[in-house]
């Protein structure tokens, strides 16, 4: 994509009712207003919270909200460029149980409150495969614990991915520390219990993997 063409993305994400823009120090000193009244003050109602964390383009973020009216979705990525299409797409369908934040996700507990979110949703994280990269793997320790604090009692976690490093990686985690995994699944597409939302939504890049021959997996679990 052209600077220019990012630039332009930029302009506009800034004029989207469904787009929140917060500074690092904004979120890190306390300041930002959301965070424990997106229920309130973003939605402006009592449906459940669902986020999706590097959401790319806003795919995953936008069919979900298509799916689960009775439901509330943000999209978080820390490229506004990309989730701009998401974000214009829910602005043109007027679908308004869905938005998007441009921020990292390691500052997830200073956007939410404790208990804030009811799901978290990631989709095709990058596997972050080398040794010294461990520490930005979003299903590592540090990542779980920040998904524990901001999500409700039973709260679940989804981690759709074409790595069959990520998910053997994730797998033995949950394991070695305890937590509770709902469904492991090596291919979704190949498998008849497949929940409708991992298999009725595909994004760009998961087309992509699809016609390489990629499985898809699929984890679900809760962080104890």
């Amino acid at each position: 994509m052209g600077s220019k063409n990012k630039l332009k993305r930029f302009r506009e994400n800034e004029t989207f009712s469904n787009v929140v823009q917060p500074s690092r120090e904004e979120l890190v000193d306390g300041t930002f207003p959301l965070k424990g009244k997106w229920n309130s003050d973003f939605f402006k109602n009592d449906n459940p919270i669902v986020v999706e964390l590097g959401c790319g383009k806003g795919e995953y973020s936008v069919g979900l909200a298509e799916k689960y009216p009775d439901k509330n979705f943000i999209g978080i990525d820390i490229k506004g460029a990309r989730f701009w299409r998401g974000a214009k797409t829910a602005l043109e369908d007027n679908l308004d149980n869905v938005g998007f934040m441009r921020t990292q996700i390691e500052l997830i507990e200073y956007a939410f409150a404790k208990a804030e979110i009811d799901e978290i949703w990631i989709t095709f994280p990058d596997p972050q495969i080398k040794y010294k990269r461990t520490k930005h793997r979003m299903t590592n320790t540090e990542f779980l614990q920040k998904y524990k604090n901001v999500l409700k009692e039973g709260g679940c976690v989804n981690l759709k991915t074409d790595s069959e490093f990520m998910h053997g990686y994730t797998l033995g985690l949950l394991h070695g520390e305890g937590h509770e995994i709902l469904e492991a699944n090596h291919n979704v597409y190949k498998n008849e219990y497949s929940p409708e939302e991992v298999v009725g939504i595909q994004t760009f890049y998961e087309k992509q993997y699809l016609e390489q021959g990629k499985p898809i997996t699929y984890i679900k679990f809760r962080v104890k």
